[in-house]
């Protein structure tokens, strides 16, 4: 059984006892115990279940590597599911919770589908799923629903906080073991701004373990001396249980500090993201063991030789009385000098080389442990916890050759350096092999825009596995000067590569040798991929899912490549590696969203008249993340009468619109009309000063994602002005062009929307308003339509644009931000002898549709294009090209019979529902409603006292007089007839005077 020792234990407080729940079982542990050590010294060794097969699992592994020992955490506001238990640290009151079994951990139901196995094999669900078709909305589709994910999501609310924290340095060093510490001292030493990020509790990494000496004494002396001196650069900053999670471009660099894991409930944050950007980066993030491949290999007491030391060395767990272990190279005997130091029972040493003859066999040999050379493992058996292993020949097919009862089989099969960071950007491998692993290859790593490499790799991530090639690297890539601190460690002979066990072992052991213990994948379905033809290792994981589990293959990854490999008979470099993507481990959601939370998850933006808004009753309309007054209120109205008064006015008298959340960007520079030119469809270098244009702005696949007034300021700039919720979007769109495609460009872009406050004051007597207030001529002949000039009103600086989106006479006044509040007064002040009245969105939105204007997000949903809009007009025939050009020449967007834009009379007079489709009679070619358009705007026009409705028809300016049914709420449908979309004022007399 497993235990606790009486003695050792590193990392433990036997002085400070900790009591926890498992699975509603009241426990006990030490204050530096983690949860995987503190159930194994409680002898619980069964932690879970695997997801397609539900086998018993157990703890194989002692860190983030670990596929098995994932639990529920905690309750109510601070349940966490998929928790691992290797790296969660133990305190009092921790509550956790096996997952995936029902109705318990003891007695699943869901073990029938081991029973079931050859009717599951890898793949099936894409076989099975197929047929009969009715089967899966309703058979199949539950089925995995029910069936998917393993931990129990939470359904309170997070009681904890999290932060993002931004670092700028010199050299970020991920891994805090002997690598990343020497790195740090040879950085910091020279003057070097250091941050050292270690993922784990404490310094050092496997060497006080391992063991060795550095520098002619005990390592574990030497790491705290390095920590020492390091804490006494004011240039280096230190951070335990943070985690490099993930390498972009240009030195950045994602981390993931665990603040509050170990004592939940104290104040400050639970997690904190970071968000650095370093001029050079270092890996040192040592390597994983990987595991060997025999049948059985998933009981619940097989493990990993190198966490079976762990647990005996840092926390001072028995794994078991009796071990037998079982490797291909000389580290996996260290395993066994531990557990006899430790007053345990070795029983065997199964080696699958043909001679073990280094130093650290031999003083396993001396200790009067038998090592058997040759031999390997035919099938580990037992129920929920190991009983006895079978010895074979490892050259033999599996036939046993003696039974050795034990309740700990400790297995090794070499190690494999920690790449993924350094894969992030590009950072390419070669395969090693001697030692049977993918390295860095140094004529490969990840550079910057100059050549010059950014990403830098030492130590055991770098393929060196001795501690003085491990430090000497380190103290390379930290740019010290002079020689490292000298390490010495016995010499190990070369390992022998060991894919499966034995090398010829027969079907029904290959189908119960787990490669991905979380998932279920066996080398038996490795073999099946490749035999139905699966030849890429990344289309072999997708279709046995090996490596997608929430360990991302970290155990599973070599192995199974290496199975695939010999499957095709190819060399494993010919067949490649997957994908490392970040982040190296899981992070919590609420660490990626830091602040973002309740009041704070979408800040409201409020324009410099918000306040105003209010006092005069607005009902607020969100608009991206502005708040826009939707109307206004008065004496009981209903929203809709206030609209209707708001639009009568308007057209009538004279009516003020807050127009300050329109995007507001400006575009300068050399060659900011070239810019233009190819962002918008229409010509824009040729605009004059003075002047403004109605411009499209398209993607390159040819739809439409804006458009916007823009108006040239001077010989070289001009200012773009886009929609509210687009101007973000639409900056960072210039930005992506500018930076990825024409960064040679002189193009400078500012988005300055809040820099100034934009009022619309619209109607036949607007001009009357501007003219009591005085300071500037805005006639119609010193300011026509489209035009924009700088001035005065009332002694205020403006920029005033004659434009409308009403179809008004409409002039919008720019001023500073700061002076928005002032002008928006002095103005309300002047118009009201001539009836002055605010006006909300929607009243906006009733005039803009009177007008037929096209709304962004109505009128379009990107698949439309300007041509299905009517705004063909807007096309420039004299430019070679623009974005969209290209995409908007294909067949597809040429034919005639797209849905195009057209407006819509309801014969009653009614108000059509918003987004109902129009419907003819019939089935289209899959069976379907026979559905010719839908509408895209719809409103009870005050103006014309009746509905009116734009709509996308197919062929729809060629209907013209024709009428339609459009869908109705209730089921039923409504005639309409198809007309102009534009339904007032179609010579646009009004807005031209």
């Amino acid at each position: 059984m497993s235990t606790r020792l009486k003695a050792g234990g590193r990392r433990v407080d036997p002085g400070k006892p900790v009591t926890f729940r498992f699975n509603g079982r009241k426990l006990k542990g030490f204050a530096g115990d983690t949860l995987a050590s503190a159930l194994l010294a409680n002898d619980q060794l069964l932690v879970g279940r695997s997801f397609k097969y539900h086998r018993p699992r157990g703890i194989v592994a002692s860190g983030v590597e670990e596929p098995n020992a994932l639990v529920n955490l905690g309750e109510g506001a601070r349940l966490e599911p998929n928790a691992r238990a290797t790296t969660t640290e133990l305190f009092d009151g921790l509550v956790a919770r096996s997952q995936n079994h029902w109705p318990s951990l003891d007695f699943d139901v869901g073990a029938i589908n081991a029973r079931l196995s050859r009717l599951l094999p890898a793949g099936f669900y894409y076989k099975m799923f197929m047929h009969p078709r009715p089967f899966w909305k309703h058979v199949y589709e539950p089925f995995i629903r029910k069936s998917a994910g393993l931990g129990e999501a939470p359904t309170d609310a997070d009681a904890d906080t999290y932060e993002h924290y931004y670092a700028h340095v010199d050299v970020l060093i991920v891994g805090g073991g002997v690598a990343g510490l020497q790195a740090a001292l040879a950085a910091g030493r020279a003057g070097r701004s250091v941050l050292l990020m270690e993922q784990g509790a404490h310094w050092g990494g496997r060497t006080p373990v391992d063991g060795g000496e550095i520098d002619g004494g005990d390592a574990a002396g030497w790491i705290d001396a390095a920590v020492r001196e390091l804490e006494g650069l004011d240039n280096v900053q230190l951070r335990l249980r943070c985690m490099g999670a993930g390498v972009y471009d240009h030195g950045y660099v994602t981390g993931y500090e665990r603040l509050m894991d170990h004592r939940p409930g104290a104040p400050g944050p639970r997690h904190r993201l970071w968000r650095v950007r370093a001029e050079r980066i270092i890996v040192a993030t040592g390597a994983l063991e990987r595991p060997l491949s025999f049948a059985g290999n998933d009981l619940p007491g097989v493990m990993l030789a190198s966490a079976v030391r762990d647990y005996i060395v840092e926390y001072g767990v028995s794994t078991g009385d009796r071990t037998v272990l079982v490797t291909n190279n000389d580290d996996g005997y260290r395993t066994a000098l531990a557990v006899l130091d430790a007053g345990l029972d070795v029983v065997a040493v199964l080696d699958a080389r043909t001679s073990a003859t280094g130093a650290l066999p031999e003083q396993v040999r001396g200790r009067g442990v038998r090592v058997l050379t040759g031999k390997g493992v035919a099938k580990a058996t037992g129920g929920k916890r190991l009983e006895a292993v079978h010895v074979c020949a490892q050259a033999g097919e599996g036939a046993v050759i003696e039974t050795i009862p034990c309740e700990c089989l400790a297995m090794s099969g070499g190690w494999s350096p920690v790449v993924h960071l350094w894969s992030h950007t590009g950072g390419k491998l070669s395969w090693d092999a001697e030692r049977a692993f993918f390295r860095p290859d140094p004529d490969r790593a990840p550079t910057g825009a100059d050549g010059e490499a950014v990403v830098d790799i030492a130590g055991a991530a770098n393929g060196h596995l001795g501690l003085a090639a491990i430090l000497e690297d380190a103290h390379r890539a930290g740019g010290g000067e002079g020689a490292p601190a000298p390490g010495t460690q016995p010499e190990e002979a070369p390992l022998h590569p060991v894919w499966m066990m034995p090398d010829n072992a027969r079907i029904e052991l290959r189908e119960k040798m787990w490669l991905d213990f979380q998932n279920d994948v066996k080398v038996s379905d490795v073999r099946l991929a490749a035999q139905e033809g699966y030849e890429s290792v990344e289309h072999t994981k997708r279709y046995t899912t090996l490596g997608m589990a929430t360990d991302q293959g970290k155990l599973s990854n070599i192995n199974g490549l290496a199975v695939l490999a010999q499957a095709l008979d190819e060399d494993i470099p010919a067949v490649g590696t997957t994908t490392f993507r970040p982040p190296y481990t899981p992070i919590s959601m609420g660490a990626i969203t830091g602040d973002a939370r309740g009041e704070l998850f979408q800040p409201i933006r409020r324009t410099v008249l918000h306040e105003w808004h209010e006092r005069r009753g607005a009902y607020w309309e969100p608009v991206g993340h502005w708040r826009r007054p939707y109307c206004y209120p008065e004496g009981g109205e209903s929203h809709g009468e206030a609209v209707a008064r708001e639009v009568k006015n308007t057209r009538q008298a004279v009516g003020m619109l807050d127009a300050s959340t329109l995007g507001k960007i400006v575009v300068k520079g050399p060659d900011a009309g070239r810019f233009l030119d190819m962002l918008y469809t229409n010509m824009m270098s040729t605009l004059p000063v003075g002047r403004c244009r109605y411009g499209l702005m398209c993607s390159e696949n040819g739809f439409l994602i804006d458009d916007g007034v823009v108006a040239r300021l001077d010989d070289d700039t001009w200012l773009c002005h886009t929609t509210t919720g687009g101007s973000d979007r639409i900056h960072a769109h210039m930005e992506e062009w500018l930076q990825t495609e024409w960064w040679d460009w002189q193009v400078y872009t500012a988005n300055l929307t809040e820099q100034y406050a934009q009022i619309a004051v619209v109607g036949p007597k607007a001009r009357a308003v501007l003219e009591k207030l005085g300071g500037m001529d805005v006639s119609a002949d010193a300011l026509k339509f489209m035009d924009w000039r700088d001035g005065e009103l009332g002694g205020q600086p403006v920029r005033v644009f004659r434009i409308s989106f009403s179809g008004e006479l409409s002039y919008e006044i720019a001023t500073p931000a700061g002076r928005g509040r002032e002008l928006w007064d002095r103005l309300f002040e002047a118009g009201a002898e001539f009836g002055v009245m605010p006006y909300g969105t929607e009243a906006l939105h009733v005039m803009r549709a009177e007008k037929g204007f096209i709304m962004i997000g109505d009128e379009t949903d990107g698949t439309v294009i300007p041509q299905d809009l009517g705004l063909g007009w807007a096309i420039s025939k004299k430019k070679d090209d623009f974005l969209g050009k290209r995409a908007q020449e294909r067949s597809h967007m040429t034919d005639p019979n797209r849905w195009q834009l057209v407006g819509l009379l309801t014969e009653d007079g009614s108000v059509l529902p918003d987004g109902a489709y129009i419907v003819e009679d019939g089935t289209n070619a899959n069976g379907q409603r026979n559905v010719q358009g839908r509408v895209t705007s719809t409103y009870h026009s005050p103006t014309l006292g009746r509905g009116i409705a734009m709509a996308l028809l197919h062929r729809g300016p060629a209907r013209m007089g024709e009428v339609v049914e459009a869908n109705k709420v209730d089921g039923g449908t409504v005639a309409a007839k198809v007309v102009s979309p534009v339904f007032y004022d179609p010579e646009g007399e009004k807005q031209n005077v």
